[in-house]
């Protein structure tokens, strides 16, 4: 899993048509502006990158595989937050349990038992690179 990064320049507009009713259905107005996705998802483009989900450790999250991960490295990590992690030269993404005795990080699939929590010790190379902030999923 290597991250992708992404630029000031970097766009993808595409035509907003309207908002989508998700109960009734009901007549839609037609509303067309263009909508910036890049613009919409990335607050800091400098610290912001894309990861593609390769595994399926936490589907309960509900990251699964081939979703694309908008992860941002300017947004200070929290207990319970949804991060990429570079651990002993590897990235994973978790959900990071934060304590005073330290990290440790949990997958999510509970349907799963080879996929065991990794506590985070001094021995570990060990740094949470940045914050999921979205998940792109396929149809």
């Amino acid at each position: 899993m290597q991250p992708h990064p992404i630029s000031d320049s970097d766009s993808f507009e595409s035509i907003l048509v309207g908002a989508i009713k998700a109960g009734f259905p009901s007549p839609a107005e037609e509303v067309r502006e263009k909508l910036d996705l890049v613009k919409l998802l990335v607050r800091h483009s400098a610290s912001t990158f894309f990861f593609q989900v390769d595994g399926v450790s936490m589907v309960d999250a509900d990251m699964d595989e081939g979703d694309i991960l908008i992860v941002d490295r300017s947004v200070e990590p929290y207990n319970d937050c949804k991060a990429v992690c570079f651990i002993d030269g590897e990235f994973t993404v978790k959900r990071v349990a934060i304590s005073a005795q330290g990290a440790v990080l949990l997958p999510c699939n509970e349907h799963n038992t080879k996929f065991k929590p990794i506590p985070v010790g001094p021995d570990n190379d060990f740094i949470i690179w940045g914050v999921v902030t979205y998940i792109i999923k396929k149809a």
